[in-house]
This record gives C-alpha cells, sequence and structure tokens, in this order.
C-alpha cells in the first residue's frame, strides 16, 4: 500500500483542484496567565505573540496545497485589512484566489491561548447567503477559471457563512458533473436540498443526525442506515462520516467500509474534518479508488489531532504514516527528528547537518553530501520545504514538490535523515538537533554562515565543502529552457 500512496501523491503534483466556499483567517494570540484581573474574576492574560492562520474553506485548500495539488480557492473576502493578510498567505502558499473581495467583512475567528489551552475565542463575521449579484460574480470567477483548464476535482467547503448558497451549490454541481468532475461536499446544517446529485458528501456523525432530524449513536449500523437513506433521498453517489473515536465510515457504489481511527493522542480536533475531505479529494483527483482515499483520509485525520491548532499535513508526513518511524528517514517534526539524532548521539556517533533546496539533485549535491558524511558517523540533511523555497527562489520554484526532494535525498547512501523545514533558515532546526558538524556547501566565511555561532558555542566545529564547478540548479533549469548558451 505505501508504494501505490507514493504513486498517487506524484500524480497529485501540480493536479489542478478547486476549493469553493467560507473562507477564514485564524487568529491565535497567546500568553501567560499569572493572575487574575481585579476588575471581574477571569484570567489576565500578559500578550507573547500572535500568527495567523488559514481557516475554513482556505484550510481545505492548503491542505491539497501541501500534498502537491495546484489549488484555486474560490469564495468572498472583505475589503479589510484582514482580507489583506489572507491573501497575503494564499499567495506564501502558493495557491490561487479567484473569487471577489465585496462589503461583508473577513470572516476572522480570534482565539486566546494560554499554556496551550484556549482561553476564548472571538468571531467577526457577517453570516448571510450570497446576493443574486455575488452569486453571479462568484460563478463568472468560476467559469473563468474553468475556461483556463478544468479541474480534476471540486470541494463544496461549507461553513454555514453564506457561500455555498443553494443557487451556487446546485450550479456548481450540475456544472461540474456535465464535465465528469467530482463535487465533494463538506457540509453543515440540517438542509441537504442544495448538495443534491453530489458524488459525495463528508458529515460528521453530528450532521448526519442533524440531516436526518435526530441524535444518532456512534455505531456502525446506525451510521449506515442514515447514511443510506440520505443518499437515496438527495441522491448522491457516496457518504463518508467521521465518528470521531470510531474513525470514519464510507458508504456506496456497492462500499460499506468502517476504518478505525490510528490517533494515538487527541490533543486538538480543530480542522480535523477539512483534513479528511482535502486529503481525499487529493488523492481522488490523482486517480485513487474510492476505499483508498478513505484510508489515507482517516490516517490523516488521526495525525492532525495530535497537533496544536488548525494543521495542514504534508506529502512527506502521510508518506510517513504508510511505515513505521523508525524505518523512515523522511520527517516534518522537528521533536521526532531530534529523537533520532539523540538516539545517535547516546551511541557515541558523530552527528553532522547540512541543508539546502535540492530542487534538483546533481553531481555536486550529490560530492558535497558525500564529503559532509566522511566528516562523521550521521549525516542529517535539512530540506526547505516548498513555502521557503518560494520565498528564497520565486514563485516559479521549487519544480519538484518537498515530498518528492525528499525521498530522492532519503534515497542516498550518505544520508541518514532527511528533515523538512518550513522557515527561511535551518537555524531553529540546528537549535532543534545541535549538531557536532554543520557543512556548508560554497564559498562562505564562517561569520556568514547560519547556525556556525550556536554549533561553535556547544562544542561542535564549522566545515565548508567548495561546490562543484560550473554545476548549479538554476543553470540546469536554464539549460533545459533554453535560457543558458552551453557554446
Amino acid at each position: 500500500m505505501s508504494q501505490g500512496l507514493k504513486e498517487l501523491l506524484s500524480r497529485c503534483s501540480r493536479r489542478r483542484v478547486f476549493v469553493i466556499g467560507d473562507m477564514m483567517l485564524d487568529r491565535v494570540i497567546r500568553g501567560e496567565v499569572e493572575r487574575i484581573s481585579p476588575e471581574a474574576p477571569v484570567p489576565v492574560v500578559r500578550y507573547r505573540d500572535e500568527e495567523f492562520l488559514l481557516g475554513g474553506a482556505c484550510n481545505v485548500a492548503h491542505n491539497m496545497a501541501r500534498l502537491g495539488c495546484l489549488v484555486t480557492v474560490l469564495g468572498l473576502l472583505g475589503k479589510d485589512p484582514h482580507g489583506d493578510e489572507l491573501l497575503r498567505i494564499l499567495g506564501e502558499k502558493g495557491i490561487g484566489f479567484a473569487g471577489f473581495r465585496g462589503a461583508r467583512p473577513t470572516t476572522t475567528k480570534t482565539r486566546v491561548v494560554a499554556s496551550r489551552h484556549q482561553l476564548l475565542r472571538v468571531d467577526r463575521e457577517e453570516a448571510r447567503w450570497l446576493s443574486e449579484a455575488e452569486e453571479k460574480g462568484l460563478l463568472d470567477a468560476l467559469e473563468g477559471e474553468v475556461l483556463r483548464e478544468a479541474p480534476s476535482v471540486v470541494v463544496l467547503s461549507d461553513y454555514a457563512k453564506g457561500v455555498c448558497s443553494p443557487g451556487l451549490c446546485q450550479k456548481v454541481i450540475s456544472r461540474f458533473s456535465s464535465l465528469g468532475v467530482p463535487v465533494l461536499v463538506d457540509p453543515k446544517g440540517s438542509d441537504w436540498e442544495r448538495y443534491r446529485g453530489a458524488f459525495m458528501v463528508t458529515p460528521n456523525l453530528r450532521e448526519l443526525g442533524m440531516a436526518l432530524g435526530k441524535a444518532l449513536p456512534n455505531e456502525d449500523m446506525a451510521a449506515e442506515a442514515a447514511a443510506r437513506e440520505l443518499m437515496e433521498r438527495f441522491d448522491l453517489k457516496h457518504v463518508m462520516v467521521t465518528r470521531s473515536e470510531m474513525g470514519l465510515s464510507l458508504f456506496g457504489g456497492g462500499i460499506t467500509l468502517h476504518e478505525r481511527s490510528c490517533a494515538r493522542e487527541v490533543y486538538d480536533v480543530t480542522g480535523a474534518g477539512d483534513t479528511v475531505v482535502a486529503v481525499f479529494a487529493a488523492l481522488l483527483g490523482a486517480g485513487a479508488e474510492v476505499s483508498r482515499g478513505a484510508h489515507w483520509a482517516n490516517r490523516a485525520a488521526g495525525y492532525v489531532v495530535g497537533k496544536e491548532g488548525t494543521y495542514a499535513i504534508g506529502a512527506a508526513e502521510l508518506l510517513s504514516l504508510s511505515h513505521g518511524a523508525e524505518d523512515s528517514k523522511l520527517v516534518e517534526s522537528f521533536e521526532e527528528a531530534a529523537a533520532v539524532v539523540e538516539k545517535w548521539r547516546k551511541s557515541g556517533e558523530t552527528v553532522v547537518f547540512t541543508n539546502g533546496c535540492f530542487d534538483i539533485l546533481h553531481l555536486g549535491h550529490v560530492r558535497c553530501l558525500r564529503a559532509a558524511k566522511a566528516m562523521g558517523d550521521r549525516l542529517v540533511v535539512g530540506l526547505n520545504s516548498d513555502d521557503s523555497v518560494r520565498r528564497l527562489k520565486g514563485s516559479e520554484r521549487p519544480l519538484n514538490p518537498q515530498w518528492m526532494r525528499g525521498e530522492v535525498l532519503a534515497s542516498l547512501e550518505a544520508v541518514d535523515l532527511v528533515v523538512i523545514f518550513h522557515q527561511d533558515t535551518p537555524l531553529e532546526l540546528i537549535k532543534a538537533l545541535r549538531p557536532h558538524v554543520l557543512v556548508k556547501g560554497g564559498d562562505y566565511r564562517e561569520d556568514q554562515i547560519v547556525g556556525a555561532r550556536e554549533v561553535r558555542s556547544w562544542g561542535g566545529r564549522v566545515e565548508v565543502v567548495p561546490l562543484l564547478e560550473g554545476v548549479s540548479t538554476t543553470g540546469i533549469i536554464g539549460k533545459a529552457r533554453g535560457d543558458v548558451d552551453n557554446g
């Protein structure tokens, strides 16, 4: 099954997909609570930092983008600073926006967190159905995207803020059904008439019961009876139900599948439903069988509920779930990488670290990695994520997604561990791993090398390996495009 997943993820790469629905910005304010306010019996949060994250339909889009898909999200944004911030993040993640900006404010959820506990959430939103003009504008934008290139799959991400109106949903389902493109719906509310004719609806157990007007026990037979009744009533090909600790159930097309939860630790269920529909849709668009897509969607959900807040799973992480962590040389978790390095350190082995984008692995890279490995017992390679490469190299890079670049590196005999990092520099990763030797390829002075001061501080050493003259990724790309005169 592992090899099948690799093939599917390879097909996901640059596959065009649409996510249509309620776009949201998640704002997280973090701090510490040290006292109770004298003004009222409430905690006083001493501000530490804050960050903005993609939420709602944008989180679905982010998950699909991290699996390698070429994603366009369509929805409404306000003409406000939060709308500007959301567009900035989408651009940074390589996600296209084809909706429009109007009078309603950008839906923003602000969470106040202290010691990893959420104390408060403040919602800024205007939830109402699309006006006729808004619906027409969104459908016109959608049609323009279809004329450019039809997608392999479409997701309707309904968060009950008004974009997934009955008119829009039915027009989207009809339009793409005529093109043979499956439409998946992540639903909200009790009225499923607007989802009629969809390829799949993906409710949780509570939402499944709401559509029938009754509470359902979390039992296989009850979930199946409810799903089949709704499939017949609304002409749905499939229903896939997420059932918390009972995992996931899939019905339709002659399939009855119950996949039990594989979550080892549940920390935060925020966005888990987004992960399920995103992973399933991405793999379906790449040609996966329905049952295979459901299996990996369930595995992905079990992984993300162990993460803090809204979390988008990457292809490398999904691949790591297909085999034991001890067998995997490709990781994204700094904590997991640090645990592996600590085992090596306790065994008396010398750990060497180097890093790069490695967009196209060439002879210069291979020689540099061999030289680095010769300086110790274990070689760890820090690999820039796709988002990081785009910020450093421009919107047309990388040519190869991070999971593909990572697997190629991991296949080299000289490389013992590959760790994907999302920052612009590997400094945080270096500090987490504390290698004995830091290696940089090129012609650098030590004071120009990121992490050199830190490695020296714990008694390590810094080495520079000369690059192979005349060989570079940029040169190879230029030659392939005919931009370089090679005589």
